[in-house]
């Protein structure tokens, strides 16, 4: 049975700080079942990402149990992030 993803609080304004800088951004969290938050697309690439909130404690950052089987098993690229800073590393 597939589990409908949660959307953390800063998913809105990244998504709004992704498209400023020239993104297109596809929102998939509610796709669940351990499946990236968000897929963005730059400048011909296309980028997997977990979004965390990072105001919350760490111990609510973790990776869930399907988050992590995703990650394992998935062949290409997948990351996780916090803020707009931490995309720009990715590039």
């Amino acid at each position: 049975m597939r589990k409908r993803g949660r959307v953390d609080s800063n998913q809105r304004q990244l998504v709004k700080e992704l498209r400023s800088i020239g993104c297109s951004v596809a929102i998939t969290s509610q796709l669940g079942s351990g499946f990236p938050d968000i897929v963005v697309g730059y400048r011909g690439v296309n980028y997997l990402l977990e979004i965390k909130d990072p105001d919350k404690p760490p111990s609510q950052r973790k990776l869930t149990t399907d988050e992590i089987e995703f990650q394992d098993k998935w062949k290409g690229q997948y990351a996780v992030i916090h803020t707009l800073e931490e995309f720009m590393t990715i590039l």
